[in-house]
Order: structure tokens, then C-alpha cells, then sequence
């Protein structure tokens, strides 16, 4: 199969040919059944457990949609169709979601529930999408889906193109299909400026418009910061006088696609200290750092750089600037990505450490420190699909560590087309009993609007992002525009396409 290579793609060459489109290849269910990679690493093949899991859903759903006088396609697009996913998810990797068989077998309760949690106060701390030309195209349509989504419902049905990691898309994928309430715009840097997926004023831009038309808060914005580029400082004290983001993102590797001879270190008392000291006076105090994540080659797709994805930069600036926040996004997580997450999975039940990521969760209490937060955007995802057991030991070592308040929501979307799946998983996710025993942990997930669940989906962020919480004790974003689309949307037929955009691992031929 030929395949067009998008802009943002950061594998190499040889990599790129051991992919193929997810959109095109992959099995449309309601969770992904193999690792989606954003082209920023390489995914794992499906794995055997896998391929199990997608043969029960296939098998159950196709059994679900004749009891219910429907086909398969469209039954795996309801809450039922979702339940019977994670059903099929638990009879293979064992019981660490919380679902059952009647919910998958009855749709009238599984869209209940669904009802019962859509006001569910959600942040989601890291999203993206792409333009060819803001200044040409405007606002990227933005007036036609707004008019469009009353009048087209099955907009999911479009043909692939550059056009789904777009704004258009965009709001349908995150307001539309999922229960987010609020998400944040991010941007990633490049040595090569002509690569950069979006501007720093066309974020702010899309935020107000976004927050215009929908005459609420909906999304807010980063801006990206480039350490070492010539007069780098000059972008910081424009975005304080004009552009006025709620945060910073960078990334300490300097560009994602490999060796940069921007690579910097969160602790350079002479290059980041006089930042930090100007954007806490500014009163935007908050950097999101791009860790882990790094693909299998690292150590020589990087070499040189590499170890400025760890987190051994963060517990010192963390310390020495206790008016910052540092939100490290993907959690640093690295290991799961290079080996066997079965491999990996037993390891850590011998010695509860997961390289890099540990590293991040001890560094609260190694350094006195209550700074620090962990980001879960796309290593949750993939452990999540990948092995339930090593999702719920990495996301129960953040929340142990760290403390549940130091633990927020990202999902990387729209990368991987709507983030409603995450987002119950996340619901129903449990930290299996044993893991619990063996690490010596005492606070649990909880249920699906627990406290702990509720803090890590959207308090920690609004407390973040100086958000008033008073709204997540109401029904909140009910009654603004896009709570009005979306009510059309969905009265007139429009649901989830469980279509993941970004890469899968090439099938292997006999």
C-alpha cells in the first residue's frame, strides 16, 4: 500500500516503511486494538493478545447488532458497542475495567450510564491539529462546521485526508464525539521553523474563536518556547505582551525528529532561570515539557540528546522556582515503547520501577517538592490498549507518588481521532488488588466519578489553569453553542466513526 507521509511524521525513514495508515488498516472498534502511533515513535506490532481481543469484539458485536436488528459496524458505535469492547478486553488481559455483560448487551442501560457521566467535568491538557495557511484559510471553517454539523451528522463519513487533523474535524472529534468540556491547544517546535505544525498566534487565535462562537470557555492555549534559538527571549516577551497563553510548551530534546543542537535542560540556571523569573512575574507560571516518548532507536536516533527526554533536569528547577508549575507530558514514560509490556509488566512487579517514569513520580518526595505534575497524553492510550495490568500499574504508581492532585488528563487528540475511548477507559479503569498488595499503594481509582477520577480528568487542571471549579459542581457547558450543536448533532443521527488517524504497525506477510 502507498501511503502519503504527513507533515509531523518524526520517525525515520527506515520506521516510516514498517507503518501503515491506521484509517486505512486498521479494525474500526471502539478501542483501538493495536498501539496507534502520532508519528512521533514507532508503535509495537498488534500483539497476540491483541488480535484476541479484536476477534472477540468482532464476534460479539457482530452477535449484539443481530439481537438489535443492526449491523456490526453501526452497533460498535453506541455506548453498548463500547461496553462490549472493554467486556472483550477483560475476558483476555483479565478483570481491570469496570464493565459487565448486561451493559454490553443492553443498550438501553449502557446509554444510560453514558447520560448519567456526559456532564462529567472533563480538561483535557493536550491536543492538537494542523493548518496548511491560517492566514489563507481563515479560521479553517470553523463557520461551516458550526452551521454544518446541525445539517451533516455523518460529516465522519468524508474521505481521509489532511483535512481530519484540521480544525473542522478537530471540534467534531473532541466537543462533538467525546465528553471533553474543556481542551488546550499545543504546538511542538522544530529546528526548522517552515516545519512547525501550527503558529503561536494561530492558537490564540482559534481559542478566541472557539470560546466566541461558543460563548463560554472551551479551549485554551499554549505557547511554544524555543530555548537556545537566536533571541528566543523575544517570543516570550511578545506572547506576555499580546498573545497571553494560559501556559508554556517546549521540549527539552529541542526538535522532535532527532540530534538538535537546541537541546536544553530544565535546571540551566543560565539559560531557563531569567525565563522562569519573567513568566512568574507575568503570572503564566506554568511549562509543559515534553519527556519520554522517544522511539525504539532512541539512543541513536538521538544520540547526544537523548537523555534530555529524562526527567534528571526537573527536581532541581523544580525546587529552586516553587512558584512554577512543571507539567511533564507522556509522564516521561519510555520502556513499554522499546520492549515486551508483558517484559515489562513483570519487571516492575519485581521491583516497581518503570525507567523514566518512576524517575518523574519520585521526585515530589525526593526533593520536597509539590510542583511537579504528571501528564497522561498517548502513554495512556497505548498501555491502556497494549496491557491493562501495566496501564493500571503506571497510572497507580502517579497517583500513589505523586498524589492524586499532581496526576492531569491529555489524550494527544486528534491524532487519534475522537478521545471518548480514553476517556472510558480512564471511567473504568481499576488497579487489580494484587498490584495494590505488592506495591504497598492505599489509594485506589475509585469508580468512574470518583474523587480521585474527578481530580485527574479536570480539577487539577482548573486548578492549573486558575479555572473556576464552582463550575464542575453544576451541569456545566449545557447550555452554550456547542452544547446546542452538539444536541443536534446527536438528535439527528451523528456518532463516533472509531476511526484512529495516525499509524500502525505494517501486518506481518506469511
Amino acid at each position: 500500500m502507498t501511503i502519503q507521509r504527513h507533515i509531523g511524521v518524526h520517525m525515520s525513514d527506515e520506521e516510516y516503511k514498517q507503518v501503515d495508515p491506521a484509517d486505512k488498516v486498521a479494525f474500526r472498534s471502539p478501542v483501538p486494538t493495536q498501539i496507534v502511533s502520532n508519528g512521533e515513535y514507532n508503535p509495537l506490532p498488534q500483539t497476540e493478545d491483541q488480535a484476541k481481543v479484536e476477534g472477540l469484539i468482532k464476534e460479539m458485536g457482530e452477535y449484539q447488532a443481530k439481537r438489535n436488528g443492526m449491523d456490526r459496524r453501526s452497533f460498535l458505535a453506541t455506548s453498548a458497542g463500547m461496553a462490549t469492547a472493554f467486556l472483550a478486553m477483560n475476558k483476555v488481559f483479565g478483570p481491570v475495567f469496570d464493565v459487565s455483560e448486561a451493559e454490553a448487551g443492553d443498550m438501553e442501560m449502557s446509554a444510560y450510564r453514558a447520560a448519567q457521566l456526559s456532564n462529567q467535568f472533563i480538561f483535557d491538557d493536550q491536543t492538537h491539529f494542523i493548518r496548511d495557511d491560517f492566514e489563507q484559510e481563515g479560521l479553517l471553517g470553523l463557520t461551516k462546521w458550526a452551521v454544518g454539523a446541525k445539517v451533516n451528522p455523518h460529516i465522519n463519513e468524508a474521505p481521509m485526508t489532511l483535512a481530519r487533523y484540521k480544525m473542522d474535524n478537530y471540534l467534531k472529534e473532541i466537543f462533538l464525539d467525546s465528553d471533553t468540556k474543556i481542551s488546550l491547544l499545543s504546538g511542538a517546535p522544530f529546528d526548522d521553523p517552515s516545519w512547525w505544525l501550527i503558529s503561536n498566534d494561530a492558537i490564540q487565535n482559534a481559542c478566541r474563536a472557539v470560546n466566541k462562537m461558543a460563548g463560554s470557555t472551551r479551549m485554551l492555549g499554549h505557547t511554544v518556547i524555543t530555548p537556545k534559538y537566536p533571541n528566543w527571549m523575544d517570543e516570550v516577551d511578545r506572547a506576555i505582551e499580546t498573545l497571553h497563553p494560559v501556559s508554556w510548551k517546549s521540549y527539552t530534546i529541542g526538535d522532535p525528529f532527532g540530534p538538535s543542537k537546541y537541546a536544553w535542560k530544565l535546571d540551566d540556571e543560565k539559560l531557563m532561570y531569567p525565563f522562569y523569573e519573567k513568566a512568574q512575574k507575568a503570572g503564566i507560571n506554568t511549562i509543559c515539557i515534553h519527556k519520554g516518548l522517544m522511539p525504539r532507536d532512541y539512543e541513536k536516533a538521538f544520540a547526544g540528546t537523548w537523555e534530555h527526554a529524562t526527567v534528571n533536569d526537573l527536581g532541581q528547577a523544580a525546587k529552586d522556582w516553587p512558584g512554577m508549575n512543571f507539567v511533564i507530558y507522556h509522564s516521561a514514560l519510555r520502556p513499554w515503547l522499546a520492549d515486551e509490556p508483558k517484559k515489562e509488566m513483570a519487571q516492575f512487579m519485581k521491583n516497581g520501577y518503570l525507567e523514566w517514569s518512576t524517575d518523574l513520580a519520585r521526585i515530589p518526595d525526593k526533593y520536597g517538592v509539590n510542583n511537579v505534575y504528571a501528564e497522561l497524553g498517548t502513554t495512556f492510550a497505548s498501555t491502556a490498549v497494549t496491557n491493562p495490568r501495566f496501564c493500571a500499574a503506571f497510572l497507580g504508581q502517579l497517583v500513589n507518588l505523586m498524589g492524586p492532585e499532581r496526576v492531569v488528563w491529555g489524550s494527544d487528540s486528534v491524532w487519534y481521532g475522537s478521545p471518548q475511548w480514553q476517556i472510558e477507559a480512564m471511567r473504568r479503569l481499576e488497579i487489580p488488588e494484587d498490584i495494590m498488595r505488592s506495591q504497598g499503594w492505599k489509594i485506589p481509582l475509585g469508580g468512574p466519578n470518583s474523587e480521585v477520577k474527578q481530580k485527574i480528568f479536570g480539577l487539577n487542571s482548573a486548578h492549573l489553569y486558575n479555572l473556576d471549579i464552582k463550575i464542575t459542581n453544576e451541569k456545566p457547558f449545557t447550555h452554550d453553542q456547542i452544547a446546542q450543536i452538539k444536541a443536534d448533532y446527536l438528535a439527528m443521527g451523528g456518532e463516533r466513526s472509531n476511526t484512529a488517524y495516525g499509524y500502525v504497525a505494517k501486518k506481518k506477510t506469511a
